[in-house]
């Protein structure tokens, strides 16, 4: 029987060792890094040695230069007493020295040596073959450095930096061998016949990403893991066109709601995990980067990032990060996951890790995306507006009617006409020609002031490294271009991430990122999508010769300083305006780690992270904003004198706000982790640290006026000011504030672990966080916050022999966690100010009130969760059940003004929120051969949460009406409506069960209750099922993804018909459609909902306007106020509260790799090609009437979000 041979790698690694080529780059100067740990260009060897063993000898080579060695144990046998001593010479001269006489010959491939006995027959050498191929990944990419040996043999080779191998072998028949970390060994059999390129595919071995998660603290093996924890790649979630890492979250983590309510470039989302935590607390997240927490880059109020309808276009924390930087996800859910953050973490941990190094030659990627997103236009179904001759028509009709319009509207549109034709500036032909232009003009807004805007990122990286150090660099680049015109956002990325191994026991990782971003959107007061949503088309925005078109107005979005009329155009406003936002950010990490002893492992680590921010605001002295502050137009002098009402007599204004954040964070750890048993069966582990962190902020904002931009950035001065003596009232006014804030903690935390086998694991975590936010009642400052978790595996103790059973866990946990706001004090806080004129002395004033009765906010969670996995995991099944409930929940109360500071909240414990909730999960590879791969994901996630106890808060009448009012036994965001009757047959003015013929009922009570008596509970904004639909179909080269979103249970308010028009049909005002089915005659009630619409000289007008709760009189004095308007009513009403339900087609791709083999002769590795789409579509209810559902008609219309279709191109070379 012949004896079975064997290849021979001896204790050398199974993975090649490659040198670090030098290069150069702009952070940090990893040139030298790459110097300090790579190799040389041209290693020389070194050696003496007196009757070694062959073993020994190929062992000192390989730590002088990075190759890899193949050979056969068997062959080499005899060459082990070695006398040889060799200085300075290459790798050639060593192995010609080395085997002399020895019957071997060598072969070096790329990085490997092949040493095998010499073939010297011609029969023998006739008996040979050459094998050639590709090995990919299942994405395509190239595998460099991937074994391929002959089985029973010592011949071998290994990959090239594009997967490709070849190997002449001294046989015509075998097996080969592929080999590689991380994947799936395969074998492939080969005979003489054996002449096509060999195309191999290697499958990633599970152990994984998917057998590890990243708390932040730690790495912890998946199958031991207690916590609810979903992982992600960010290279399966993340869609091209996507500028920010938490775009790519929707519709892709179970529990997680995400909600955009912005079309514009660079607007913010709301993330909501497992439903809301607090009341009047942070509700977002806490954002983790490689195990610091991250802060945002501008101080955001509370108040505004709980508002459903706020616009956050500045970023959050993470909006810096290039998304090509991003290696994997973490979402932390459950007390066990987040306990380790302490009171930051009740509303979930998001975890992002990084890319790293990998060992092997420098490999180069550049990635490219373009991108088109779509504007809106008249033609959508969500723009439900008249064109221009629909509009002349509305008017026509109005005018027939002797309909009153406003006397201060401006005159424009057939309106305007009419009124010059009264007024005698215009005969009947004049009049005609003119109604017959604002019949045809069609002015298109929306082409106008929108653009199919054109965005392109680039990012460049290199990564690579030795057993020494790995490197992973990158440069990125974004530029977007907003829907609406002039705006766009800019980002310039850079990152380092360097792992060294010192020695066996001591390495350090070293990151730096950095980001800059430039910002420029539309002033606030000019809003570019309501003005094309609002404004008739039948006005033009040019004249005929070309120029502008300007009418009449009092003013856009801003507070009317003057109440004349100035000249008018939302481009001249557009063009003298501008918003511009300035950040960089800079942040280093380091961690240090020494492991003691086998088991014992030290850990010191800190993060330092700088960034600052610059807001410029301008307004230009030729705006229609800056007419008004000087109460003239711009080519007339401002008027003096006290009854000039000049505020601003030259120039514009500059408004600026700078700001600083240093952050830093500072951990000692000590991990002990430790095998024992006669099986090694059991697993302890101890983690414990301390932690101290502290930021410091520092801002000045300032408004200046006099600023005159065109001339050279100047501040006009020597104005005398007695000549307008208003603005000299300004003046004298300090309008520059200045906030410095210092932050500083220290925590400690701990977590132990115990596992028996693969049967249960054990877990218990705890962190304590004092403050001093409690007064004298030392007890309540600290508060521990804990956990107990634990996991069973039921495969192993009850099914073990259930074959198509792959894996069954039941994991189950329950904690505390804390809360407090950051701006609460049990002090009384002063404000110092200046000096008081009348007294000549300096005054303070109470900047907030001692409160020292306030307590911890607490969170308790219980959750249990079930993996079970089928068909060798080819099919898995995920659900989870959580019960969350915050007590001594924070609310506010307004003091009252007896009290010293008119209007001043004070925050008390006086509330319990409850938040229940469950997702099931189902994956599944349907399909799986050497051609074809289909894979399905759903989920479907449910979170219900109701107000349990009655807080002390008094809401005013549009809290309930918008969904910010929190009441007994209802969900956060729940809102009401008015009670919609119908219509009166008599007038059209819609009628309400408003208690009007019993207003005797309301008098006395508090306004909840009069809500709750008059009012319907329409629903909740938030949506309380989320859930997704993923798919993807790979033959081959080609890929295919398709991933749905859908959201169920949320009520959406249809935008207001009546508010636009509430002070008359105004000119330049555009109509909705519903408008042209409008109660117009007695008998219109039967057929339509929409009421008719009343002019001033209607006798019903004026008392329409008036509700009668909001009338003083000695009959009704002790009812509070709950309605405007029967027409803001009609607006608010139930009628108008329609299903938010839908469902979204989230994103569309396709991908192709391009064949290994066609790049053998150019310099790329790997070529790949994508086309993709997002947003593509939304199935929603019909009564919308195309009104997107994320935009509610609690706020007025904003860009929706767009679609956007989006070419990628990713080279590696």
């Amino acid at each position: 029987m012949k004896k079975k041979r064997r290849l021979y790698f001896g204790n050398l690694p199974k993975y090649r060792i490659f040198k670090l080529k030098p290069f150069i780059f702009l952070i940090l100067s990893v040139f030298y890094f790459g110097q300090l740990f790579g190799q040389r260009d041209n290693p020389k060897i070194t050696f003496n040695f007196q009757r070694a063993p062959f073993f020994k000898v190929i062992e000192n080579i390989r730590q002088q230069i990075p190759y890899e060695f193949v050979f056969n144990s068997e062959d080499v046998r005899s060459l082990n007493n070695i006398t040889l001593s060799l200085k300075e010479v290459t790798l050639q001269q060593a192995l010609d020295a080395l085997l002399e006489g020895s019957g071997m010959e060598y072969v070096i491939e790329q990085k490997t040596v092949v040493i095998k006995k010499k073939v010297n027959s011609p029969s023998e050498k006739s008996k040979s073959i050459l094998l050639k191929g590709f090995v990919t990944d299942r994405q395509k990419h190239p595998l460099p450095g991937v074994t391929v040996k002959l089985i029973d043999m010592m011949l071998g080779t290994s990959t090239n930096h594009k997967g490709y191998f070849s190997i002449q072998l001294p046989l015509e028949r075998g097996t080969l061998e592929f080999s590689f970390i991380g994947y799936v060994s395969q074998k492939v059999n080969f005979t003489e016949r054996t002449t096509d390129t060999l195309r191999i595919v290697m499958e990633e071995l599970i152990v994984g990403m998917e057998e590890v998660v990243v708390t932040g603290y730690q790495k912890v093996d998946k199958r031991r893991s207690t916590s609810a924890i979903t992982s992600v790649k960010a290279s399966d979630v993340l869609v091209p066109g996507m500028s920010s890492i938490d775009q790519a979250l929707e519709g892709r983590i179970p529990e997680l709601m995400l909600i955009t309510n912005s079309g514009e470039v660079g607007a913010t989302p709301r993330i909501r995990v497992r439903g809301t935590s607090t009341l009047i607390g942070n509700r977002e997240p806490l954002w983790v980067l490689d195990g610091f927490i991250m802060h945002d880059p501008v101080n955001v109020s509370v108040e505004d990032l709980n508002n459903p309808d706020y616009i956050n276009i500045v970023g959050n924390a993470i909006a810096g990060i290039n998304p090509q930087d991003i290696d994997r996800i973490d979402v932390l859910k459950d007390a066990s996951a987040t306990a380790l953050y302490g009171t930051k973490a009740a509303n979930g941990v998001i975890v992002v890790t990084t890319k790293k190094g990998s060992i092997g030659p420098a490999r180069f990627s550049y990635n490219h995306t373009s991108k088109l997103t779509r504007r809106p236009r008249y033609s959508d179904r969500s723009i439900n507006l008249m064109d221009s001759r629909e509009r002349v028509q509305f008017g026509k009709e109005l005018s027939d009617l002797h309909y009153q319009f406003p006397s201060n509207m401006p005159k424009v549109g057939y309106e305007g006409a009419l009124y010059r034709y009264y007024s005698g500036l215009t005969d009947y032909a004049g009049f005609k020609q003119e109604v017959l232009r604002y019949e045809t003009v069609n002015t298109d807004w929306f082409d106008i002031l929108t653009q199919d805007a054109y965005s392109h990122d680039h990012t460049f990286g290199v990564s690579g490294g030795s057993e020494s150090m790995r490197y992973y660099v990158s440069l990125g680049a974004n530029f977007e271009d907003g829907v609406s015109k002039t705006t766009k956002t800019e980002r310039y990325t850079a990152m380092v991430n360097l792992d060294i191994n010192f020695s066996p026991k001591i390495r350090a990782n070293f990151s730096l990122n950095g980001n800059i971003q430039r910002k420029n959107h539309l002033m606030p007061d000019i809003d570019a999508m309501d003005y094309a949503y609002n404004t008739s088309r039948a006005i033009p925005c040019y004249d005929e010769d070309g120029s502008l078109f300007y009418y009449d107005a009092i003013g856009y979005g801003g507070s009317n300083v003057s109440h004349k009329q100035f000249r008018y155009n939302i481009l001249n406003e557009i063009r003298n305006s501008s918003n511009d936002y300035r950040g960089s950010t800079l942040g280093a990490n380091l961690t240090l780690r020494y492991n003691i002893l086998e088991d014992l492992e030290l850990s010191v680590a800190g993060n330092y992270m700088h960034s600052s921010t610059l807001q410029e605001q301008w307004w230009g002295e030729k705006s229609h904003y800056i007419a008004r502050l000087k109460n003239a137009e711009y080519e007339e002098l401002g008027k003096t004198g006290d009854a000039g009402n000049c505020i601003l007599p030259y120039g514009g204004i500059l408004n600026t706000n700078n700001s600083e954040q240093d952050s830093y964070t500072f951990r000692t750890q000590v991990e002990y982790r430790k095998m024992f048993g006669e099986n090694q069966q059991h697993l302890a582990s101890v983690m414990g640290g301390f932690e101290l962190n502290g930021s410091t902020s520092r801002s000045i904002a300032d408004e200046n006026r006099g600023f005159v931009k065109e001339r050279g950035l100047q501040f006009i001065d020597n104005v005398n000011l007695e000549d307008y003596p208003h603005y000299q009232t300004w003046i004298n006014k300090n309008h520059r504030s200045l906030l410095h804030g210092i932050n500083h903690e220290i925590s400690g935390y701990l977590t132990l672990s115990y596992s028996y086998k693969d049967y249960f694991t054990l877990n218990a975590n705890g962190r304590f966080d004092a403050s001093n936010k409690f007064g004298s009642r030392s007890n309540e400052k600290f508060l521990p916050i804990w956990s107990v978790s634990g996991m069973w595996n039921l495969k192993e103790t009850f099914m073990k022999h259930a074959d198509f059973i792959s894996n069954m866990r039941l994991r189950t946990s329950y904690g505390i966690q804390g809360n407090m706001l950051e701006d609460q004090s049990p002090n009384l806080i002063l404000r110092q100010g200046t000096i008081n004129p009348m007294y000549n002395e300096n005054i303070s004033t109470v900047a907030r009130y001692p409160n020292p009765n306030l307590k911890w906010e607490e969170t308790r969670q219980f959750n249990v969760e079930l993996d079970l996995s089928f068909l060798d995991n080819r099919i898995g099944i995920n659900g989870t059940l959580y019960l969350k409930k915050t007590e001594d929940c924070f609310t506010t109360v307004q003091v009252s003004s007896v009290n010293g500071v008119p209007g001043h909240s004070y925050v008390m414990n006086g509330g319990n929120l409850e938040n229940n909730g469950y997702s099931v999960g189902l994956s599944g590879v349907p399909v799986k051969t050497r051609d074809w791969q289909w894979n399905l994901y759903t989920y479907f996630s449910g979170n219900l949460n109701k107000v349990r106890s009655q807080t002390v808060e008094k809401y005013t009448i549009d809290s309930y009406l918008n969904g910010t009012a929190l009441v007994d036994g209802e969900a956060v965001s729940s809102f009401y409506s008015y009670r919609f009757l119908g219509l009166n047959p008599a007038n059209g003015i819609p009628v309400f069960n408003d208690y009007a013929d019993r207003m005797h009922l309301l008098e006395d009570r508090e306004l909840e209750d009069i809500v709750l008596m008059t009012m319907e509970k329409s629903g909740q904004r938030d949506p309380i099922f989320t859930g997704s639909l993923s798919t993807s179909l790979t033959y081959k080269s080609l890929s295919l993804s398709v991933n749905m979103s859908y959201s169920l249970g949320s009520k959406v308010r249809l935008f207001s018909l009546y508010e636009p028009i509430l002070n008359g049909v105004s000119a330049e005002k555009n109509i909705r459609k519903e408008f042209v089915n409008r109660w117009m005659a007695p008998g219109d009630e039967l057929n339509t909902n929409v009421p008719v619409i009343l002019s001033p000289s209607d006798p019903d007008y004026f008392s329409s306007l008036v509700h009668f709760s909001s009338v003083t009189s000695s009959d009704i004095s002790h009812i509070q106020q709950f309605a405007n308007s029967v027409w803001d009513m009609y607006d608010k009403s139930d009628i108008r509260v329609v299903s938010g339900n839908y469902l979204k087609c989230s994103s569309l791709s396709l991908r192709y790799t391009l064949n290994t083999e066609w790049l053998r002769k150019t310099p790329f590795s790997n070529v790949q090609l994508s086309l993709n789409s997002m947003n593509l579509f939304t199935v929603s209810a019909k009564a919308l009437k195309g009104q997107d559902p994320s935009q509610a008609g609690f706020a007025k219309p904003n860009l929706s979000v767009r679609p956007s279709y989006t070419f990628q191109l990713n080279v590696t070379f």
